[in-house]
C-alpha cells in the first residue's frame, strides 16, 4: 500500500490517480475531509495530519511507501519531521518520497523553507530508502490569474520578462509515483523543471492563443505585487518567493534533464498545462 499525504491538491490528486490508475494500493491523506471527493473511488480515504505523528499512525498500518508533502506545516515549527518517520518505519514503511523546493538547493540558508529542509535531513537519516523531489517553479501559479482573465482578459504579475522553466504538477506527480513504487531511485535528488524558461509575459500570451482571445499583460511593481500575495501567501515567503522572481539565480533557469530520465520522454511545455486547464481561463 502507498499513502499519499496532501491528496488533495494539483500533486497529490494527480499522484493518486496515476497510482491507482497503475493498480496500486492508495491510501489518499488529507488534512481536511474532501479527499474523498478528490480521488478516485477505489482508493481509501483517510483524515490526518503529518504534523501529528500519533494521528498518522493508523493511516500508515500496512504501508510499504509514504509521498510526504508539506502544506500548512510547511510553516509550523511543532513535532519533529523524525516523529513521524519513526512512525512510518514503525509500521513497515520501507520507501519514502518528500517534495522539497528547488530553493533548498540554490539558496540553502532560505528561512522560509526551514521546515523542509528540517524533513529532508529526517528523511535522509531515516534508515528507510528515500527519494527528495525538488521542482522549481509551478506552471500551475498561473492559476491566480485565472479571475482577472476570465473577467478582464488580463494578466497582471511582476517581472515580466524575467524567465524560468516552470514545472507541470503533472510531471512531479509522476515522478513521484516512479519513485514510489520503482526500484533505481533510492538515495536520489531530482530537481524538476519543465523544458524551456518562460516570461510571465510569454505565459500571458500562450494563454490568450489558447482562448483565442486577446489577452493583455499588465506588469506590476514589486511593491504591487507583494500587495497582492499578501493576500494568500505568509509574509515570510513573499520576500524570497520576489527575488527568485525578479532576480533568479543562474541555477534556478537552468533546465534540469532529471523529469527526462525518471520518466524516459520531455517534461511537459507550459502551453500543455494551459490547455488541460483551459476552463479555468474561458
Amino acid at each position: 500500500m502507498i499513502v499519499v499525504t496532501g491528496a488533495t491538491g494539483n500533486i497529490g490528486r494527480t499522484l493518486v490517480r496515476v497510482l491507482a490508475e497503475a493498480g496500486e494500493e492508495v491510501t489518499a491523506v488529507s488534512r481536511r475531509p474532501q479527499a474523498e471527493a478528490a480521488a478516485p473511488s477505489a482508493v481509501r480515504y483517510a483524515q490526518a495530519d503529518i504534523g501529528n505523528a500519533a494521528g498518522m499512525r493508523p493511516v500508515l498500518e500496512g504501508a510499504d511507501a509514504l509521498f510526504i508533502l508539506l502544506g500548512g506545516e510547511l510553516n509550523s515549527h511543532g513535532e519533529s519531521p523524525s516523529a513521524l518517520l519513526d512512525v512510518a518505519r514503525g509500521e513497515g514503511v520501507k520507501r519514502v518520497v518528500l517534495l522539497s523546493s528547488q530553493i533548498n538547493s540554490t539558496r540553502p540558508v532560505a528561512s522560509s523553507h526551514a521546515r523542509l529542509r528540517e524533513f529532508e535531513r529526517a528523511v535522509r537519516a531515516s534508515g528507510l530508502d528515500f527519494t527528495i523531489l525538488r521542482p522549481g517553479g509551478f506552471a500551475s501559479n498561473a492559476f491566480a490569474w485565472a479571475e482577472s482573465v476570465r473577467e478582464k482578459r488580463t494578466v497582471f504579475a511582476p517581472f515580466g520578462d524575467v524567465a524560468l522553466p516552470v514545472v507541470d504538477p503533472a510531471d512531479i506527480a509522476e515522478v513521484a509515483a516512479a519513485a514510489l513504487r520503482e526500484d533505481g531511485h533510492a538515495g536520489r535528488t531530482y530537481e524538476l523543471t519543465g523544458p524551456e524558461v518562460i516570461s510571465p509575459r510569454r505565459q500571458a500570451e500562450v494563454i490568450s492563443a489558447a482562448l483565442g482571445e486577446e489577452v493583455t499583460f499588465v506588469e506590476l511593481s514589486r511593491e504591487e505585487a507583494h500587495l497582492h500575495m499578501a493576500q494568500f501567501m505568509p509574509e515570510e515567503v513573499i520576500g524570497g518567493t520576489l527575488d527568485i522572481l525578479g532576480a533568479p539565480l543562474s541555477a534556478e533557469q537552468r533546465i534540469s534533464p532529471d523529469v527526462n530520465s525518471v520518466l524516459g520522454r520531455p517534461a511537459r511545455p507550459f502551453a500543455d498545462w494551459v490547455a488541460r486547464n483551459l476552463p479555468a481561463f474561458r
